[in-house]
């Protein structure tokens, strides 16, 4: 029977924080298809999501198909808004939540991962950011506006280009984007629609980039809404569920684990030929020009 076959590959998940979202969801199919995985969580809440793991809070979330839990090799704390420890700024190192933390930049994690546990072959950029994602664009400041950018599409740039010499040939790196990048989607402001437009672009260059450099693949899932902790920042994501399953050609909520399982898909052997993509997993939500229903609950 064809399978995923990750046994043997080691993946780098930034952007795990709790038991919800895509990035989790990902982390568990990884596992599931054998690889070991090391996770970078944000520096401000590196205490909390290690604590919460080791009482036991993400317990049940974290049972794969088999019935074993799933396990990290080590995690790593990580502001990918910073490439080298220079780019810090001083309140930022004052910051009570990170002055007894160190090497958390993009360029130091990446040097550490190599050096503990050798190249990578998987990684996987489940960042986003947007200080202002509730503000209309026309409400939106230059500062914030930059914000998103940085933390929510440069940050995909800036994992690549200290992972990718780190990671052995034929590797996959993946990126989540959604369908804001392309179309108006009021409410998803900030900047944040930007951002994903410029993650999908940066997609396609790295893909080309990173393949003639060291046979990396570059893709990317754009996910359908989910209403995960982090997402509940943007003020609708309830929304925003119901009327993607209303309209969607699948009349169904998104799962994270569907995302999870295309991404899994993405980062092994079985897609060795696909690079440059942006795979929709909306239940088709993306093919649609008109809405069939509005949901009354929306």
């Amino acid at each position: 029977m064809l399978s995923i076959d990750l046994r043997g590959k080691k993946a780098f998940i930034a952007g795990i924080g709790d038991d919800q979202g895509f990035g989790w969801a990902i982390a568990k199919m990884l596992a599931a298809a054998g690889a070991t995985l090391y996770i970078g969580t944000w520096t401000p809440i590196l205490n909390i999501f290690t604590t919460a793991w080791k009482n036991g809070k993400f317990d049940a979330s974290r049972e794969l198909p088999n019935g074993s839990l799933m396990e990290f090799a080590q995690v790593y704390p990580l502001d990918a808004s910073f490439d080298y420890p220079e780019d810090v700024p001083q309140e930022i190192r004052e910051n009570k939540r990170y002055k007894d933390v160190s090497a958390y930049t993009v360029s130091e994690v990446a040097q550490q991962v190599e050096q503990e546990h050798g190249k990578i072959d998987i990684l996987i950029h489940s960042l986003a950011n947007g200080p202002e994602v509730k503000n209309p664009l026309l409400k939106t400041s230059r500062k914030g506006y930059l914000a998103a950018l940085s933390a929510s599409a440069y940050s995909f740039v800036s994992l690549i280009q200290h992972f990718g010499p780190r990671m052995n040939r034929g590797g996959s790196a993946l990126t989540l984007s959604y369908l804001a990048s392309e179309r108006a989607i009021p409410g998803y402001g900030g900047g944040m629609s930007s951002a994903k437009a410029a993650l999908e672009s940066d997609t396609k260059m790295l893909a080309f980039e990173a393949g003639r450099e060291w046979g990396l693949r570059i893709n990317a899932v754009s996910a359908g809404p989910l209403a995960s902790r982090a997402a509940k920042a943007i003020g609708m994501i309830e929304k925003m569920v119901l009327y993607y399953e209303a309209n969607s050609p699948l009349k169904e909520e998104l799962k994270a684990e569907q995302v999870g399982a295309a991404a899994a898909f993405l980062s092994s052997p079985l897609a060795s030929a696909i690079t440059g993509e942006v795979l929709y997993v909306d239940n088709g939500y993306h093919a649609m020009g008109m809405a069939t229903e509005v949901p009354k609950e929306a």
